[in-house]
């Protein structure tokens, strides 16, 4: 008897799905050369290099002694200390397991086969992988110089539409749209969308446009925030939402019980008060921008300059120079899979990291 394919039974729209494809493990590269983990330089997924916070280290190895007990699924503490951070009422914070939690809860609240999700040509590829799942029709809008086209989003608006995403800076172009553009996107807008400005790398450029006074104002809007890259907590997955109380009260009930863990919400309590951290974060980000810039100018190597943590650089064949680089123990990240095959996103890492990187990747591309 012939077995059935399960597949059968899935909803097409999750078997035709590309799962999205995490920057290569520092473990995983290190077993497959032979290597020791320290050897090994990620510069792939836009992380930061000094580590986490001190004061978050400090506040999570206190909480593992109450890893018995569940969490605060309200997370109270964190949403107050956000809430007070920002000038805003606590019901206009939710958290999720990293910000990416949150982009699903909004395609759980908004989505469904008749609705529409619009984004940036090479915006981060999450939105589209989202869109899919839910059965959502996912609308491209073209982005001239890899900056948002915010008229032309404006333009793509239908009825259907339901959700449409800004990453500001973006990943992975690095790209971030000013104040006036948002401005006049935000009086074309219509009700029936809600609009999400995707901010994980708001920290690093010195003067992001202000999206919170939309969700001061009421307005359909909801404001993305991580911990995951200028506090360092990337692996506690811990990022937060903010936006009006109706679309956050939405949110909330779509969200799975304990969602947080009670670690990385100790963790991320602690770090929004590190300010030497951050701006330690800064200066490392900004003197490795400009050792990157510099030399790419000096090699003739076309790049886009770059508001976040990392920089987009053209580089030929993409995906052979990371399999290339990444024999001799350096990993950063091939755009093949933004349909950008010939440039590569690296990472801002150390000064020692940084120089490691570029003599790898003066090596690749010396002429045989």
């Amino acid at each position: 008897m012939r077995a059935m394919m399960i597949e059968q039974f899935a909803n097409s729209f999750v078997c035709d799905l590309v799962a999205y494809e995490p920057g290569k493990p520092i473990d995983e590269t290190a077993r497959e050369l032979g290597l020791e983990a320290s050897e090994i330089v990620k510069l792939a997924s836009n992380e930061n290099p000094l580590g986490p916070s001190p004061l978050a280290q400090a506040a999570m190895m206190a909480a593992i002694n109450e890893a018995h007990i569940y969490p605060d699924g309200g997370g109270y503490r964190l949403r107050h200390a956000i809430a007070e951070e920002f000038s805003l009422s606590m019901d206009h914070v939710i958290l999720g397991n990293g910000s990416n939690e949150i982009i699903e809860l909004l395609c759980h609240t908004f989505l469904n086969r008749q609705a529409e999700l619009i984004a940036a040509e090479h915006a981060f590829v999450v939105y589209q992988l989202m869109a899919t799942l839910f059965g959502a029709r996912y609308v491209k809008v073209p982005d001239p110089g890899f900056v948002h086209d915010l008229d032309a989003m404006a333009d793509a608006i239908t009825p259907q539409t339901r959700l449409v995403f800004i990453a500001n800076p973006n990943n992975p172009t690095g790209t971030m749209v000013g104040q006036a553009a948002i401005d006049r996107f935000m009086a074309r807008v219509p009700e029936q969308v809600v609009v999400v400005f995707d901010e994980a790398y708001y920290e690093f450029p010195e003067n992001p446009p202000d999206t919170l006074q939309y969700v001061r104002a009421g307005r359909n809007v909801c404001v993305l925030r991580t911990f995951s890259k200028i506090h360092g907590l990337a692996a506690l997955r811990v990022g937060y939402g903010l936006a009006s109380p109706a679309v956050a009260k939405l949110l909330q009930k779509a969200r799975q019980p304990f969602n947080v863990n009670a670690i990385a919400q100790a963790g991320a309590l602690a770090a929004l008060k590190d300010t030497n951290h951050i701006a330690k974060t800064r200066n490392v980000n900004l003197e490795g921008m400009k050792f990157y810039e510099d030399a790419f100018r000096q090699r003739g190597l076309e790049f886009v300059p770059s508001y976040a943590n990392f920089l987009l650089v053209r580089v030929g064949q993409g995906d052979q120079l990371f399999r290339n680089m990444l024999k001799q123990g350096v990993i950063i990240r091939a755009m093949s899979s933004y349909g950008l095959p010939d440039w590569v996103r690296i990472s801002i890492g150390t000064a020692a990291q940084n120089a490691r990187c570029l003599e790898v990747l003066d090596s690749v591309l010396a002429p045989a």
